[in-house]
């Protein structure tokens, strides 16, 4: 028994996660550090600071040395003496506030990862350690004992033969032992002979011996999150978590949305809680999803039936509702997601934040013409049916229909929209190329000539052919700002004038009857006698999202609205005669690059 035990003290399994922290939300987890020996478990990542500050800085905090084993999958290595690691290849890590003579190589704390805490003081103290909460991952090692910790609750835990009722097959294996405090012995590490009367506090470790079985029991459900997929930032707008029940029983889990604590000095400010939503029901007439909004008062809660049957294995659709996240570009939104069990046993931390988008860059889109407006003259009648003549001749008008009229279904006229929004401005392009510089960055430019010759290939020019072409690629500013329900307005107008040969359509510069040239071919005609000016004036009215988990999560990524366009024709005297088209229009963000580069 006593070289087992020894061999449990010199085998300091440390099993770290493999889940990158979110974008700086604070939690602090308070652990309580027993005189002597302890033995602990971090769900929060405080490498923002190191050790030297966190604990040798503070003149009231007993812990004395930190201790880290870092072994290779499998790899098991037996002294005796767990405070002088061995010569040779060792694969401690440790911290020590005096100079012990030892390596000191242990500079941060990790999450999901254990640690061996020796504290000088004759009580109890109560450590709390700020970071960033990560999500809970494991990895088994069934080659050797493990030392890890479970996600239970803060307040009230339960004792460890209830916790470990809900795996029965992993508790009638396993051997469980504990630092009860007090110097390293042949009795400490000691096994735990009462399980009913330890509590699985969150936050100590085990260890746990029993090799050739692979453990997946941690908590009765588990949540299994991507990555950083609940880190938003200022583009993505939706993410999937999946909930699983891990027991032979049905249990129910609730989520809460916390907010964040907050950051320490130095770290980027929160300004509230990000505004999540899980996705609800499909409506089956307008095939939209519901939503509903996550908050701390308001829980959500699934029941999930025993595993390994149909429902214990379920998909969270969780959400930003970006249309209220609007203002203050680039500001961080910081909570967490906290999901508990209604047994009272488990609670699983979820990092998650946002950012509003700052809707910069190139939108590219299309409008589509769907009304034209008539201009239909309505004369004045003689008595015997005849059309009533003026004094010059002319047949008399009474009124003109220049009402909006449907074109026909086969005749609606696609445009495309090529839109630039540098954060202020927004302006409207007739082409606009996108590729690499001589730098190798890549750009958005109004010449190809500022683009990398040799990277030519793989750069792309996009064109809107309905807008007049210049050598310089002239834009047209739009007057508003690029943001939720605005209206944008070309102004000035876009004007085409008469003589323009390269961009008039009234202009066929080989026939005679529309060259605008004499019957000599030398002298221009006045405007009007072939072709005319025209002048057009483009409405854009952005769309408020609708209230459903598609749009309002998608938002800020795509706009869609109505579209219109005064255009003007001036004639023989500078006459003017003016119609109206009216359709809509949908832009997508393509690059959030907000600057164009221009030649020099």
């Amino acid at each position: 028994m006593k070289r087992r035990v020894l061999n449990l003290l010199a085998l300091f399994a440390v099993l770290l996660g493999t889940a990158s922290p979110a974008l700086a939300q604070w939690q602090t987890q308070s652990i309580v550090i027993k005189p002597g020996w302890t033995a602990v478990y971090l769900y929060v990542d405080a490498s923002y600071t190191n050790l030297d500050y966190l604990v040798g800085s503070d003149p009231g905090n007993p812990i004395a040395e930190v201790w880290l084993w870092q072994p290779a999958s499998g790899a098991a290595q037996f002294i005796n003496n767990p405070l002088a690691p061995i010569t040779g290849g060792s694969q401690w890590a440790n911290w020590a506030r005096i100079n012990t003579g030892l390596s000191g190589n242990l500079a941060s704390l990790a999450p999901n990862a254990a640690y061996l805490i020796h504290s000088t003081a004759t009580t109890n103290y109560t450590w709390n350690v700020k970071g960033q909460p990560v999500s809970p991952s494991y990895a088994w090692n069934a080659s050797a004992i493990n030392l890890i910790g479970f996600p239970t609750v803060t307040n009230n835990p339960p004792p460890l033969d209830n916790f470990l009722a809900l795996a029965p097959s992993f508790q009638s294996v396993a051997t469980f032992y504990q630092y009860p405090g007090g110097d390293l012995s042949a009795i400490n590490p000691a096994p735990v002979f009462a399980p009913h009367t330890v509590k699985v506090a969150r936050g100590q470790a085990f260890w746990i011996n029993e090799t050739n079985f692979v453990n997946t029991y941690f908590g009765p459900f588990q949540v299994v999150v991507n990555g950083n997929a609940t880190a938003f930032g200022a583009n993505s707008g939706s993410t999937t978590i999946r909930l699983v029940n891990t027991t032979p029983t049905a249990i129910t889990v609730r989520l809460t949305l916390q907010p964040s604590e907050l950051p320490p000095a130095g770290q980027t400010p929160i300004l509230g809680v990000p505004p999540l939503i899980v996705r609800g029901a499909l409506n089956s007439t307008n095939l939209s999803y519901a939503f509903t909004t996550l908050s701390a008062a308001s829980p959500m809660s699934w029941t999930l039936p025993p595993q390994g049957q149909a429902g214990s294995d379920i998909a969270i659709i969780l959400g930003v509702n970006r249309a209220v996240l609007t203002n203050n570009a680039g500001a961080l939104y910081a909570g967490i997601l906290r999901f508990t069990d209604t047994g009272n046993f488990t609670e699983v931390d979820v990092p998650a934040s946002a950012q509003p988008g700052s809707y910069a860059g190139l939108w590219l889109g299309s409008a589509v013409v769907s009304q034209v407006s008539n201009y239909l003259k309505t004369f004045q009648a003689n008595p015997d049916g005849s059309l009533a003549q003026g004094s010059n001749g002319a047949y008399v008008v009474t009124s003109v229909n220049t009402n909006l009229g449907a074109v026909a279904s086969s005749a609606t006229y696609p445009m495309r929209l090529i839109l630039h929004n540098d954060g202020t401005n927004v302006n409207l392009m007739h082409r606009v190329f996108y590729g690499s510089d001589i730098n190798s960055n890549t750009i958005l430019a109004t010449a190809e000539s500022v683009l990398d010759p040799a990277q030519l290939s793989s750069a792309r020019r996009i064109t809107a052919v309905q807008f007049p072409w210049t050598p310089g690629n002239q834009t047209w500013g739009l007057s508003g700002k690029l943001v939720p329900g605005a209206t944008l307005v070309t102004s000035p107008k876009i004007t085409i004038n008469y003589d323009d040969q390269a961009n008039n359509p009234f202009l066929h510069t080989y026939h005679p009857d529309h060259d605008n040239l004499d019957a000599t071919f030398n002298k221009q005609l006045p405007i009007g006698s072939e072709s005319y000016q025209i002048d057009r004036q483009i409405t854009l009215n952005l769309t408020p999202p609708g209230n459903d988990y598609n749009s309002v999560t998608q938002f800020g990524q795509s706009f869609s609205g109505a579209y219109a366009e005064l255009v003007t024709l001036t004639g023989v005297g500078f006459a003017t005669r003016t119609f109206n088209v009216a359709g809509a229009f949908t832009i997508n963000r393509i690059s959030s690059i907000p600057t164009l580069t221009r030649p020099r």
